[in-house]
């Protein structure tokens, strides 16, 4: 099937099939700024993209900086944001990580992965998304899609979304981690379903070992 092919091989003609399959592969959450797009990923967990962007419609008209969500009432922001799901912990989120940002960066969404991880509510991979997306920096986007299909694909052995990320850099040029996350991300919400994954239309199938 890929005899004789390294990861790094296969890797790389899995990511130029699927940039041909999914040209338009992008961030699917709507957002004008860094400062939005960080809003709304910590909103993003455990709920769709569609859903949050439903909601962020009315919320960014609302709130325009870092300022107004670190001085928003809680209980107020969490029937905002209600829909979302785990709406008091993410509320709680938002304002923390947004008074550190009106306390330590001028109300700046910072662009390194080091400040924005020190941000309250903020992990590798919601920093990744403003990284790779806002600022475009390198950045491998580990979400539920990139997990899924990094094991079938056996790019990488790890569950650890941070071991992955880096088994996955090592694999991709720094150029593509950010496409290559998004395009991995429309093929698993596609194709490659958690439960039942289309094989018989599946474009990279030649190259997946998880492959019946």
């Amino acid at each position: 099937m890929f005899a004789g092919l390294t990861d790094k091989a296969r890797a790389a003609r899995i990511n130029r099939t699927l940039a041909t399959l999914y040209p338009d592969a992008r961030c699917l959450l709507d957002y004008s700024n860094a400062l939005e797009l960080l809003v709304a990923t910590i909103l993003a967990a455990q709920c769709t993209d569609k859903k949050v962007n439903e909601v962020t419609a009315s919320l960014f008209r609302r709130y325009r900086s870092a300022a107004d969500f670190a001085n928003a009432d809680p209980a107020q922001l969490e029937q905002e944001i209600k829909p979302t799901g785990f709406f008091r912990q993410k509320a709680k989120s938002v304002i923390a990580a947004c008074r550190a940002l009106v306390e330590r960066h001028g109300g700046r969404v910072p662009e390194s992965i080091e400040e924005l991880t020190a941000l309250p509510g903020v992990g590798r991979k919601t920093a990744n998304v403003v990284l790779g997306n806002v600022f475009g920096q390198p950045a491998i986007i580990v979400d539920t899609h990139v997990l899924r299909l990094a094991a079938r694909l056996r790019l990488s052995k790890e569950t650890d979304a941070d071991k992955v990320e880096k088994d996955l850099q090592a694999l991709l040029p720094p150029g593509e981690w950010t496409a290559f996350s998004h395009r991995i991300g429309f093929h698993g919400r596609q194709v490659c379903f958690a439960r039942n994954p289309a094989h018989d239309r599946c474009a990279i199938a030649q190259w997946c070992p998880s492959r019946p």
